[in-house]
Protein backbone atom coordinates (compact mmCIF):
# COMPACT_ATOMS: atom_id res chain seq x y z
CA UNK A 1 0.00 0.00 0.00
CA UNK A 2 1.45 3.42 -0.86
CA UNK A 3 2.15 5.80 1.60
CA UNK A 4 -0.78 8.44 2.84
CA UNK A 5 2.03 10.99 1.74
CA UNK A 6 2.61 10.73 -1.53
CA UNK A 7 4.33 12.97 -4.04
CA UNK A 8 1.26 14.61 -5.56
CA UNK A 9 -2.34 15.20 -4.20
CA UNK A 10 -4.82 15.67 -6.82
CA UNK A 11 -8.64 17.28 -4.91
CA UNK A 12 -11.03 16.29 -7.50
CA UNK A 13 -11.71 13.24 -9.19
CA UNK A 14 -13.15 14.83 -12.32
CA UNK A 15 -11.86 15.25 -15.98
CA UNK A 16 -9.11 17.93 -14.79
CA UNK A 17 -7.47 15.43 -12.03
CA UNK A 18 -8.00 12.38 -14.59
CA UNK A 19 -5.97 13.98 -17.45
CA UNK A 20 -3.14 15.71 -15.23
CA UNK A 21 -2.76 12.32 -13.09
CA UNK A 22 -2.42 10.46 -16.14
CA UNK A 23 0.30 12.48 -17.96
CA UNK A 24 2.18 12.77 -14.75
CA UNK A 25 2.36 9.64 -14.19
CA UNK A 26 3.23 8.47 -17.66
CA UNK A 27 6.21 11.41 -17.67
CA UNK A 28 7.94 9.61 -14.69
CA UNK A 29 6.51 6.25 -13.42
CA UNK A 30 8.06 6.24 -10.16
CA UNK A 31 5.50 9.72 -8.78
CA UNK A 32 2.99 8.77 -6.02
CA UNK A 33 -0.34 9.92 -6.57
CA UNK A 34 -3.60 10.19 -4.63
CA UNK A 35 -6.46 11.20 -6.03
CA UNK A 36 -9.33 12.57 -2.91
CA UNK A 37 -12.85 12.44 -4.41
CA UNK A 38 -15.54 14.33 -1.82
CA UNK A 39 -18.48 11.75 -3.52
CA UNK A 40 -19.15 8.55 -3.60
CA UNK A 41 -18.67 7.68 -7.35
CA UNK A 42 -16.03 9.47 -9.94
CA UNK A 43 -16.75 12.16 -11.85
CA UNK A 44 -20.28 12.91 -11.08
CA UNK A 45 -19.78 16.56 -10.73
CA UNK A 46 -19.39 18.97 -13.85
CA UNK A 47 -17.65 16.32 -15.30
CA UNK A 48 -21.00 14.12 -15.72
CA UNK A 49 -22.38 13.54 -19.11
CA UNK A 50 -25.66 14.97 -17.68
CA UNK A 51 -24.13 18.04 -16.61
CA UNK A 52 -22.83 19.31 -19.62
CA UNK A 53 -23.55 19.47 -23.09
CA UNK A 54 -20.46 17.06 -24.28
CA UNK A 55 -19.10 19.26 -27.08
CA UNK A 56 -15.76 18.86 -28.23
CA UNK A 57 -15.22 22.57 -28.09
CA UNK A 58 -13.15 23.50 -31.47
CA UNK A 59 -14.67 26.58 -31.93
CA UNK A 60 -16.59 24.66 -34.95
CA UNK A 61 -19.79 25.81 -33.93
CA UNK A 62 -19.76 28.19 -30.79
CA UNK A 63 -20.86 31.52 -31.93
CA UNK A 64 -19.29 33.45 -28.73
CA UNK A 65 -15.67 32.22 -30.32
CA UNK A 66 -16.00 34.91 -33.37
CA UNK A 67 -17.71 38.23 -31.96
CA UNK A 68 -18.63 40.40 -34.97
CA UNK A 69 -16.01 43.20 -35.94
CA UNK A 70 -16.81 46.60 -33.66
CA UNK A 71 -16.80 48.27 -37.33
CA UNK A 72 -18.47 47.80 -40.13
CA UNK A 73 -16.97 46.03 -43.14
CA UNK A 74 -13.39 45.27 -40.86
CA UNK A 75 -12.18 42.05 -40.89
CA UNK A 76 -12.73 39.25 -38.80
CA UNK A 77 -11.05 38.20 -35.66
CA UNK A 78 -11.04 34.69 -35.58
CA UNK A 79 -8.04 34.42 -33.35
CA UNK A 80 -10.44 32.60 -30.37
CA UNK A 81 -11.51 29.66 -32.76
CA UNK A 82 -8.11 29.16 -33.87
CA UNK A 83 -7.08 29.03 -30.33
CA UNK A 84 -9.44 26.44 -29.28
CA UNK A 85 -9.02 24.36 -32.14
CA UNK A 86 -5.53 23.52 -31.56
CA UNK A 87 -6.04 23.28 -27.97
CA UNK A 88 -9.08 20.63 -28.38
CA UNK A 89 -6.43 18.31 -30.80
CA UNK A 90 -4.01 17.89 -28.09
CA UNK A 91 -6.93 16.57 -26.01
CA UNK A 92 -7.37 14.20 -29.05
CA UNK A 93 -4.13 13.51 -29.52
CA UNK A 94 -3.46 12.69 -25.62
CA UNK A 95 -7.08 10.70 -25.86
CA UNK A 96 -5.68 8.57 -29.15
CA UNK A 97 -2.44 7.98 -27.01
CA UNK A 98 -4.41 6.43 -23.84
CA UNK A 99 -7.06 4.27 -26.60
CA UNK A 100 -3.12 3.09 -27.53
CA UNK A 101 -1.70 1.95 -24.88
CA UNK A 102 -4.49 0.90 -22.88
CA UNK A 103 -4.93 3.49 -20.66
CA UNK A 104 -8.45 4.70 -21.80
CA UNK A 105 -10.01 1.50 -24.02
CA UNK A 106 -13.29 1.13 -26.10
CA UNK A 107 -13.25 4.86 -27.18
CA UNK A 108 -16.67 4.27 -29.52
CA UNK A 109 -17.99 4.58 -25.11
CA UNK A 110 -16.86 7.87 -24.36
CA UNK A 111 -16.47 9.81 -27.78
CA UNK A 112 -18.21 9.84 -30.86
CA UNK A 113 -18.38 11.50 -34.01
CA UNK A 114 -21.24 14.25 -34.16
CA UNK A 115 -21.98 17.25 -36.41
CA UNK A 116 -21.67 20.80 -35.41
CA UNK A 117 -23.48 23.22 -36.90
CA UNK A 118 -24.07 26.65 -35.83
CA UNK A 119 -27.90 28.36 -36.72
CA UNK A 120 -28.71 31.72 -37.61
CA UNK A 121 -32.23 33.70 -37.97
CA UNK A 122 -33.19 36.85 -39.73
CA UNK A 123 -31.16 39.00 -42.04
CA UNK A 124 -28.24 40.57 -39.86
CA UNK A 125 -27.51 37.39 -38.23
CA UNK A 126 -27.34 35.07 -41.77
CA UNK A 127 -25.21 38.15 -43.30
CA UNK A 128 -23.25 37.38 -40.37
CA UNK A 129 -23.04 33.47 -40.04
CA UNK A 130 -21.59 33.84 -43.98
CA UNK A 131 -18.57 36.30 -43.36
CA UNK A 132 -18.09 34.46 -40.00
CA UNK A 133 -17.39 31.11 -42.29
CA UNK A 134 -15.47 33.21 -45.53
CA UNK A 135 -13.26 33.93 -42.61
CA UNK A 136 -13.08 30.59 -41.15
CA UNK A 137 -12.54 28.10 -44.03
CA UNK A 138 -9.69 30.25 -44.91
CA UNK A 139 -7.61 28.79 -42.62
CA UNK A 140 -6.44 24.49 -43.10
CA UNK A 141 -8.51 23.77 -39.40
CA UNK A 142 -11.74 24.49 -40.77
CA UNK A 143 -11.93 23.67 -44.28
CA UNK A 144 -14.61 21.45 -44.45
CA UNK A 145 -17.08 23.77 -42.88
CA UNK A 146 -20.11 24.33 -45.06
CA UNK A 147 -22.41 27.40 -45.35
CA UNK A 148 -26.01 26.84 -46.35
CA UNK A 149 -28.77 29.23 -46.79
CA UNK A 150 -31.07 27.17 -48.43
CA UNK A 151 -34.17 25.36 -46.71
CA UNK A 152 -33.54 21.88 -48.98
CA UNK A 153 -29.73 21.60 -47.34
CA UNK A 154 -30.95 22.66 -44.20
CA UNK A 155 -33.83 19.76 -44.00
CA UNK A 156 -31.26 17.62 -44.86
CA UNK A 157 -28.59 18.79 -42.45
CA UNK A 158 -31.54 18.76 -39.71
CA UNK A 159 -34.84 18.12 -40.14
CA UNK A 160 -36.36 19.67 -36.96
CA UNK A 161 -35.10 23.02 -37.08
CA UNK A 162 -37.12 23.40 -40.78
CA UNK A 163 -39.92 21.23 -40.28
CA UNK A 164 -42.89 23.52 -39.30
CA UNK A 165 -41.10 26.36 -40.01
CA UNK A 166 -44.39 28.69 -41.54
CA UNK A 167 -42.88 32.37 -41.66
CA UNK A 168 -40.47 33.03 -44.72
CA UNK A 169 -37.29 34.33 -42.13
CA UNK A 170 -34.14 33.48 -43.75
CA UNK A 171 -32.37 30.84 -41.62
CA UNK A 172 -29.12 29.38 -42.60
CA UNK A 173 -26.44 27.23 -40.52
CA UNK A 174 -22.86 26.24 -41.11
CA UNK A 175 -21.82 22.14 -40.60
CA UNK A 176 -18.57 20.45 -39.87
CA UNK A 177 -18.99 16.78 -39.72
CA UNK A 178 -15.74 16.37 -38.09
CA UNK A 179 -17.23 17.49 -34.67
CA UNK A 180 -17.70 15.25 -31.56
CA UNK A 181 -19.45 14.39 -28.75
CA UNK A 182 -17.38 13.32 -25.75
CA UNK A 183 -18.47 11.59 -22.24
CA UNK A 184 -16.43 13.26 -19.96
CA UNK A 185 -17.36 11.73 -17.38
CA UNK A 186 -17.16 8.43 -18.77
CA UNK A 187 -13.71 9.11 -19.97
CA UNK A 188 -12.79 10.63 -16.42
CA UNK A 189 -13.79 7.02 -14.93
CA UNK A 190 -11.43 4.93 -17.25
CA UNK A 191 -8.39 7.41 -17.03
CA UNK A 192 -8.88 7.40 -12.99
CA UNK A 193 -9.27 3.54 -13.38
CA UNK A 194 -5.94 3.13 -14.49
CA UNK A 195 -3.72 5.91 -12.49
CA UNK A 196 -5.85 3.60 -9.40
CA UNK A 197 -4.19 0.95 -10.89
CA UNK A 198 -0.85 2.01 -10.65
CA UNK A 199 2.24 1.23 -8.05
CA UNK A 200 2.15 3.93 -5.97
CA UNK A 201 -1.24 5.49 -6.88
CA UNK A 202 -4.70 5.53 -5.06
CA UNK A 203 -7.88 7.18 -5.67
CA UNK A 204 -10.25 7.63 -2.75
CA UNK A 205 -13.92 8.12 -3.03
CA UNK A 206 -16.59 9.64 -0.39
CA UNK A 207 -13.32 11.81 1.02
CA UNK A 208 -13.68 15.32 1.66
CA UNK A 209 -11.01 17.83 1.67
CA UNK A 210 -11.60 20.45 4.82
CA UNK A 211 -8.64 21.80 5.67
CA UNK A 212 -5.43 22.53 3.16
CA UNK A 213 -2.31 24.18 4.81
CA UNK A 214 1.49 25.29 3.79
CA UNK A 215 3.65 23.34 6.45
CA UNK A 216 7.41 24.19 5.85
CA UNK A 217 7.61 22.44 2.55
CA UNK A 218 4.70 20.43 2.11
CA UNK A 219 1.07 21.27 1.80
CA UNK A 220 -0.90 18.95 4.79
CA UNK A 221 -4.41 18.52 4.11
CA UNK A 222 -7.80 17.51 6.14
CA UNK A 223 -10.06 15.25 5.01
CA UNK A 224 -13.30 13.47 6.17
CA UNK A 225 -14.53 10.21 4.90
CA UNK A 226 -18.54 10.27 4.47
CA UNK A 227 -19.31 7.16 5.62
CA UNK A 228 -18.45 7.20 8.66
CA UNK A 229 -17.33 10.83 9.37
CA UNK A 230 -13.57 9.05 10.44
CA UNK A 231 -10.67 12.34 9.81
CA UNK A 232 -7.64 11.55 7.80
CA UNK A 233 -5.04 13.75 6.87
CA UNK A 234 -2.27 13.50 4.60
CA UNK A 235 0.77 16.05 2.89
CA UNK A 236 2.62 16.13 -0.51
CA UNK A 237 5.00 18.29 -2.05
CA UNK A 238 2.07 19.51 -4.75
CA UNK A 239 -1.53 20.09 -4.40
CA UNK A 240 -3.59 20.11 -7.57
CA UNK A 241 -6.83 21.67 -6.77
CA UNK A 242 -9.67 20.83 -9.46
CA UNK A 243 -12.71 20.34 -7.03
CA UNK A 244 -15.23 22.68 -9.23
CA UNK A 245 -16.98 25.42 -7.03
CA UNK A 246 -15.02 23.66 -4.10
CA UNK A 247 -11.42 24.95 -5.45
CA UNK A 248 -12.62 28.33 -3.95
CA UNK A 249 -12.90 27.11 -0.22
CA UNK A 250 -9.96 25.50 -0.50
CA UNK A 251 -7.86 28.26 -2.11
CA UNK A 252 -8.93 30.75 0.83
CA UNK A 253 -8.32 28.38 3.64
CA UNK A 254 -4.65 27.51 1.81
CA UNK A 255 -4.07 31.77 2.17
CA UNK A 256 -2.41 31.96 -0.93
CA UNK A 257 -2.11 35.46 -1.98
CA UNK A 258 -4.35 34.90 -5.43
CA UNK A 259 -6.93 34.08 -3.12
CA UNK A 260 -6.97 37.47 -1.64
CA UNK A 261 -10.14 39.08 -2.47
CA UNK A 262 -11.53 35.91 -4.68
CA UNK A 263 -15.19 35.35 -4.42
CA UNK A 264 -17.64 32.68 -5.96
CA UNK A 265 -20.54 33.37 -7.37
CA UNK A 266 -22.52 30.02 -8.33
CA UNK A 267 -24.37 29.33 -11.68
CA UNK A 268 -26.62 26.51 -11.71
CA UNK A 269 -28.11 24.82 -15.30
CA UNK A 270 -30.77 23.01 -16.52
CA UNK A 271 -31.73 21.30 -19.62
CA UNK A 272 -34.98 20.16 -21.77
CA UNK A 273 -34.47 16.74 -22.16
CA UNK A 274 -36.06 14.59 -24.96
CA UNK A 275 -36.25 10.53 -25.06
CA UNK A 276 -38.68 10.23 -27.56
CA UNK A 277 -36.76 7.88 -29.81
CA UNK A 278 -38.67 9.40 -32.89
CA UNK A 279 -37.89 12.59 -32.08
CA UNK A 280 -34.21 11.95 -31.16
CA UNK A 281 -34.20 9.96 -34.41
CA UNK A 282 -34.56 12.66 -36.58
CA UNK A 283 -31.56 14.95 -35.19
CA UNK A 284 -28.26 14.18 -36.01
CA UNK A 285 -26.20 17.39 -34.27
CA UNK A 286 -24.74 19.82 -31.89
CA UNK A 287 -26.76 22.91 -32.99
CA UNK A 288 -25.38 26.63 -31.37
CA UNK A 289 -27.18 29.43 -31.79
CA UNK A 290 -26.00 33.28 -30.94
CA UNK A 291 -26.10 33.71 -26.86
CA UNK A 292 -28.82 35.92 -26.07
CA UNK A 293 -27.88 40.37 -25.90
CA UNK A 294 -27.72 40.42 -22.58
CA UNK A 295 -26.48 37.29 -21.19
CA UNK A 296 -22.85 38.41 -21.14
CA UNK A 297 -20.77 35.29 -22.47
CA UNK A 298 -22.53 32.42 -21.09
CA UNK A 299 -22.81 31.54 -24.51
CA UNK A 300 -25.79 30.51 -26.68
CA UNK A 301 -28.81 28.20 -26.80
CA UNK A 302 -27.74 24.71 -28.20
CA UNK A 303 -29.81 22.08 -29.35
CA UNK A 304 -27.79 18.54 -28.93
CA UNK A 305 -27.57 14.91 -29.19
CA UNK A 306 -26.43 12.66 -26.85
CA UNK A 307 -24.84 9.65 -26.28
CA UNK A 308 -25.99 8.66 -22.75
CA UNK A 309 -26.55 5.68 -20.75
CA UNK A 310 -26.16 3.65 -23.44
CA UNK A 311 -28.67 5.76 -25.90
CA UNK A 312 -29.27 9.07 -27.64
CA UNK A 313 -30.98 11.61 -26.28
CA UNK A 314 -31.54 15.34 -27.17
CA UNK A 315 -30.96 17.92 -24.55
CA UNK A 316 -31.86 22.31 -25.17
CA UNK A 317 -30.77 25.00 -23.03
CA UNK A 318 -28.71 25.29 -20.88
CA UNK A 319 -31.13 27.51 -18.79
CA UNK A 320 -29.70 29.13 -15.72
CA UNK A 321 -30.87 29.02 -12.38
CA UNK A 322 -30.20 30.19 -9.05
CA UNK A 323 -28.31 27.96 -6.19
CA UNK A 324 -26.10 28.72 -3.29
CA UNK A 325 -24.49 25.57 -3.66
CA UNK A 326 -21.18 25.51 -5.01
CA UNK A 327 -21.50 21.72 -6.36
CA UNK A 328 -24.32 19.54 -7.90
CA UNK A 329 -24.39 16.38 -5.92
CA UNK A 330 -21.90 17.21 -2.87
CA UNK A 331 -22.50 21.07 -2.59
CA UNK A 332 -24.41 22.32 0.61
CA UNK A 333 -27.13 25.65 0.78
CA UNK A 334 -24.26 27.28 2.97
CA UNK A 335 -21.63 27.46 0.34
CA UNK A 336 -21.99 30.74 -1.05
CA UNK A 337 -22.68 32.23 2.32
CA UNK A 338 -19.84 30.73 4.02
CA UNK A 339 -17.61 31.78 1.34
CA UNK A 340 -17.92 35.32 1.95
CA UNK A 341 -15.25 37.18 3.71
CA UNK A 342 -13.87 40.28 4.67
CA UNK A 343 -11.63 40.91 1.84
CA UNK A 344 -14.00 39.72 -0.91
CA UNK A 345 -17.45 40.68 -0.33
CA UNK A 346 -16.40 44.04 -2.42
CA UNK A 347 -15.57 41.52 -5.04
CA UNK A 348 -18.94 40.40 -4.95
CA UNK A 349 -20.70 44.20 -4.62
CA UNK A 350 -18.31 45.75 -7.27
CA UNK A 351 -18.91 42.29 -9.88
CA UNK A 352 -22.80 43.20 -9.10
CA UNK A 353 -22.73 46.62 -9.99
CA UNK A 354 -20.77 46.43 -12.68
CA UNK A 355 -22.90 43.29 -14.51
CA UNK A 356 -26.66 45.00 -13.75
CA UNK A 357 -27.52 43.94 -17.03
CA UNK A 358 -26.41 39.76 -16.59
CA UNK A 359 -27.79 39.72 -12.83
CA UNK A 360 -31.34 40.57 -14.43
CA UNK A 361 -30.53 38.13 -16.86
CA UNK A 362 -29.98 35.13 -14.88
CA UNK A 363 -32.92 36.23 -12.47
CA UNK A 364 -35.07 36.36 -15.72
CA UNK A 365 -33.73 33.29 -16.42
CA UNK A 366 -34.52 31.42 -13.05
CA UNK A 367 -37.96 32.70 -12.91
CA UNK A 368 -38.78 31.47 -16.61
CA UNK A 369 -42.01 29.07 -16.49
CA UNK A 370 -42.03 25.78 -18.30
CA UNK A 371 -43.72 27.50 -21.11
CA UNK A 372 -41.20 30.19 -22.04
CA UNK A 373 -38.50 27.51 -21.93
CA UNK A 374 -40.57 25.55 -24.89
CA UNK A 375 -40.42 28.90 -26.91
CA UNK A 376 -36.91 29.19 -26.50
CA UNK A 377 -36.63 25.36 -28.01
CA UNK A 378 -39.19 26.48 -30.81
CA UNK A 379 -37.21 28.81 -31.89
CA UNK A 380 -35.11 25.97 -33.35
CA UNK A 381 -37.71 23.35 -33.21
CA UNK A 382 -40.63 24.88 -34.50
CA UNK A 383 -42.86 21.64 -34.12
CA UNK A 384 -41.68 20.92 -30.45
CA UNK A 385 -44.48 19.22 -27.70
CA UNK A 386 -44.73 19.81 -24.49
CA UNK A 387 -45.27 16.06 -23.80
CA UNK A 388 -41.79 15.08 -25.18
CA UNK A 389 -39.03 16.92 -23.16
CA UNK A 390 -38.89 17.39 -19.59
CA UNK A 391 -36.39 19.56 -17.24
CA UNK A 392 -33.34 18.40 -15.47
CA UNK A 393 -31.02 19.82 -13.29
CA UNK A 394 -27.46 20.11 -14.68
CA UNK A 395 -24.31 21.08 -13.38
CA UNK A 396 -23.00 24.12 -11.57
CA UNK A 397 -20.47 26.76 -12.26
CA UNK A 398 -18.88 28.98 -10.12
CA UNK A 399 -17.56 32.12 -11.37
CA UNK A 400 -14.52 33.04 -10.14
CA UNK A 401 -14.78 36.80 -8.95
CA UNK A 402 -11.16 38.69 -8.52
CA UNK A 403 -11.20 41.81 -6.82
CA UNK A 404 -8.05 43.05 -9.48
CA UNK A 405 -10.74 42.73 -12.23
CA UNK A 406 -12.68 45.35 -10.63
CA UNK A 407 -16.01 44.21 -10.94
CA UNK A 408 -15.29 42.67 -14.94
CA UNK A 409 -16.42 39.33 -15.73
CA UNK A 410 -14.37 36.82 -17.73
CA UNK A 411 -15.94 33.89 -18.69
CA UNK A 412 -13.23 30.66 -19.23
CA UNK A 413 -10.87 28.47 -17.52
CA UNK A 414 -8.01 29.60 -15.72
CA UNK A 415 -5.37 28.20 -13.89
CA UNK A 416 -3.63 30.00 -10.76
CA UNK A 417 -0.87 28.88 -8.79
CA UNK A 418 1.35 29.11 -6.01
CA UNK A 419 4.68 31.50 -6.64
CA UNK A 420 6.93 28.60 -5.86
CA UNK A 421 4.59 26.12 -7.99
CA UNK A 422 4.31 23.53 -5.51
CA UNK A 423 0.47 24.37 -5.69
CA UNK A 424 -2.04 24.63 -8.71
CA UNK A 425 -6.03 25.05 -9.36
CA UNK A 426 -8.04 25.45 -11.77
CA UNK A 427 -10.93 28.08 -12.05
CA UNK A 428 -13.64 28.84 -14.38
CA UNK A 429 -15.98 26.04 -16.75
CA UNK A 430 -16.19 26.35 -20.24
CA UNK A 431 -13.89 25.10 -22.68
CA UNK A 432 -12.59 23.65 -19.57
CA UNK A 433 -13.09 19.76 -19.86
CA UNK A 434 -12.67 19.91 -23.65
CA UNK A 435 -9.00 21.03 -23.34
CA UNK A 436 -8.12 19.44 -20.67
CA UNK A 437 -5.00 18.42 -22.23
CA UNK A 438 -3.90 21.86 -22.26
CA UNK A 439 -4.68 23.06 -19.27
CA UNK A 440 -2.92 19.91 -17.70
CA UNK A 441 0.45 20.53 -19.91
CA UNK A 442 -0.04 24.24 -18.83
CA UNK A 443 0.18 22.85 -15.07
CA UNK A 444 2.99 20.90 -15.88
CA UNK A 445 5.06 23.38 -17.83
CA UNK A 446 4.82 25.33 -14.37
CA UNK A 447 5.54 23.18 -11.72
CA UNK A 448 7.25 20.27 -13.28
CA UNK A 449 9.81 21.79 -15.26
CA UNK A 450 12.26 19.99 -14.65
CA UNK A 451 10.48 16.93 -15.33
CA UNK A 452 10.09 17.91 -19.23
CA UNK A 453 13.59 19.22 -20.01
CA UNK A 454 15.15 15.42 -18.96
CA UNK A 455 15.17 14.38 -21.68
CA UNK A 456 13.40 10.95 -21.21
CA UNK A 457 10.32 13.12 -19.92
CA UNK A 458 10.76 15.25 -22.75
CA UNK A 459 10.23 12.40 -24.99
CA UNK A 460 7.54 10.68 -23.05
CA UNK A 461 5.37 14.21 -23.13
CA UNK A 462 6.13 14.53 -27.01
CA UNK A 463 4.40 10.75 -27.56
CA UNK A 464 1.45 11.86 -25.61
CA UNK A 465 1.42 15.60 -27.27
CA UNK A 466 2.93 15.51 -30.20
CA UNK A 467 2.03 19.46 -31.21
CA UNK A 468 2.59 20.58 -27.43
CA UNK A 469 5.87 22.55 -28.59
CA UNK A 470 3.95 23.60 -32.15
CA UNK A 471 2.72 26.73 -33.25
CA UNK A 472 -0.49 25.28 -35.11
CA UNK A 473 -1.77 29.22 -35.80
CA UNK A 474 0.71 29.17 -38.35
CA UNK A 475 -1.25 28.15 -41.41
CA UNK A 476 1.68 25.96 -43.14
CA UNK A 477 2.08 23.88 -39.26
CA UNK A 478 -1.51 23.53 -39.48
CA UNK A 479 -2.11 22.42 -42.87
CA UNK A 480 0.89 19.81 -42.45
CA UNK A 481 -0.64 18.87 -39.11
CA UNK A 482 -4.56 18.08 -40.70
CA UNK A 483 -2.74 16.06 -42.98
CA UNK A 484 -1.90 13.96 -40.58
CA UNK A 485 -4.40 13.97 -37.78
CA UNK A 486 -6.15 11.04 -39.54
CA UNK A 487 -4.56 8.40 -37.48
CA UNK A 488 -6.15 9.52 -35.04
CA UNK A 489 -9.58 9.49 -35.93
CA UNK A 490 -8.73 5.78 -36.59
CA UNK A 491 -7.32 5.27 -33.10
CA UNK A 492 -10.77 7.03 -31.78
CA UNK A 493 -12.53 5.49 -34.10
CA UNK A 494 -14.22 8.64 -35.18
CA UNK A 495 -16.69 7.86 -38.48
CA UNK A 496 -18.68 11.13 -39.34
CA UNK A 497 -22.16 10.87 -39.99
CA UNK A 498 -23.13 10.51 -43.78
Amino acid sequence: MPSSDPDIILIGGGIMSAHLGVMLKRIDPRLTIAVYEAASELARESSDGWNNAGTGHAGLCELNYTPPPSVAGAPFDVTKALEIFARFEQSRQFWSYAVAHGIAPQPAEWIRAVPHLSFARGVAAVDFLRARHAALVAHPFFRGMEFTAERDVLRRWTPLLVDGRTDQEPIAATKVDAGTDVNFGELSRRLLGWLGAQEGCRVFTGHRVTQLRRVDARWELAARIANSGEARSASARFVFVGAGGGTISLLQAADLPVAHGLAGFPIAGQWLVCENPSVVARHFGKVYGPPPPDSGALGGPHLDVRHLNGKRVLLFGPFATWTTKFLHRTGRITDLPRSIRTDNVGTLLRTCAHNFVLTRFLVREALQSMESRLRALRVFYPEARAADWRLVDAGIRVQALKMADSGRLFFGTEVVTAPDGSLAALLGASPGASVSANIALEIIQRCFPDRIRAADGHARLKEMLPTFDTDLSQPAAAADYARRSTQIDALLQLQPNP
